[in-house]
């Protein structure tokens, strides 16, 4: 029976990929089914994002199977398996770190379900286990804000020593967008001598783990004059450990983030945080674009980068009332 329904559906759509068709509850009542495996709820980027993800599946009809792996690969892993067992038609995912990945990913290949990643890569040599990645440029964020800080960087933050010490909240440690925030920003701050990093900790993408990271750094380094965090909620936790060390963020330590959420915006607008680099989480309706497209056969790109700016703290009182995030 099972052969049957493949040589018909092969048929049907002629020169179209038959991975699109064996198995597939689209082949049977049009619907699509998707699995999407999200990281967890640590930030409030996050929360937009799986908000974006349901909204949008929802709105385009598909069928939306949802996991929260709580920030622990083991979880996502245990779910993508599960959606192939139950032959999803297209399974989604966000990594939580890049690698460990390509045995469960050879699995949904031999299922001949497609995966699509989505907001974080991951490192394998094998790009055939995924049909494409949607999501932010991590590297060019790293290297907007090293370039915010070269370009800013003012005389009056030289201490004694000749140096602009910088402290940098990480995000999740062996995650793409840590790697690639951290990458980037070292890149374009090496072509200044004056700026060095002089202690770099993973609050973990949340805000009670910036909080403590930037507790810590208050307590064993005095001389601290810009805090670069790898999102908006450890910035945000950030400028409470440094309210409550007497100093005023913004302007006795300079904060960059990477994400530009209501919060985050608001701290900016108010004069707290002094620079944001975009990273939209509204990656739902690309998702289920491309999940239309594949899983009708159709060809799609590699790599599909989403289109973000930057905000400087008039920028963002001018866009906070018409934020969606």
């Amino acid at each position: 029976m099972k052969k049957t329904l493949i040589s018909l559906c092969a048929l049907a759509l002629g020169g179209m990929s038959l991975s699109a068709c064996g198995g597939s509850e689209a082949a049977d009542d049009g619907k699509i089914t998707m699995g999407f495996a999200q990281v967890g709820a640590e930030s409030g980027w996050r929360t937009a994002n799986t908000t974006s993800i349901q909204d949008s599946a929802k709105e385009a009809g598909i069928d939306l199977k949802f996991s929260d792996a709580q920030q622990k690969q083991e979880n996502q892993i245990k779910s993508i398996r599960s959606y192939i067992q139950q032959k999803v038609d297209v399974i989604a995912f966000s990594p939580v770190v890049e690698t460990g990945w390509d045995a469960v990913l050879q699995e949904a290949k031999r299922a001949k379900i497609p995966v699509v990643l989505t907001d974080r890569a991951v490192d394998t040599e094998d790009t055939s286990l995924y049909v494409t990645f949607i999501g932010s440029d991590f590297v060019e964020e790293g290297e907007k804000a090293g370039q915010w800080l070269v370009d800013n960087a003012e005389a009056s933050d030289v201490d004694k020593d000749g140096a602009i010490n910088v402290v940098e909240l990480q995000g999740t440690t062996g995650s793409a967008p840590a790697i690639d925030r951290k990458k980037g920003f070292e890149d374009v701050i090496s072509s200044d001598s004056t700026i060095k990093i002089t202690s770099s900790q993973t609050g973990d993408f949340t805000r009670d783990g910036g909080k403590q990271v930037m507790e810590a750094f208050l307590q064993s380094d005095p001389k601290i004059d810009v805090v670069y965090a790898h999102n908006d909620d450890m910035g945000l936790g950030a400028i409470e450990a440094i309210k409550a060390a007497g100093k005023k963020p913004g302007t006795d330590i300079k904060i960059i983030t990477v994400d530009a959420v209501k919060d985050g915006m608001t701290a900016l607008a108010a004069g707290e945080i002094n620079f944001i680099v975009e990273c939209s989480p509204l990656l739902g309706p690309q998702l289920m674009d491309v999940a239309e497209k594949v899983v009708a056969g159709e060809e799609v790109p590699e790599r599909i980068v989403t289109e973000e700016t930057t905000f400087t703290p008039e920028q963002a009182a001018e866009a906070l009332p018409d934020r969606k995030y």
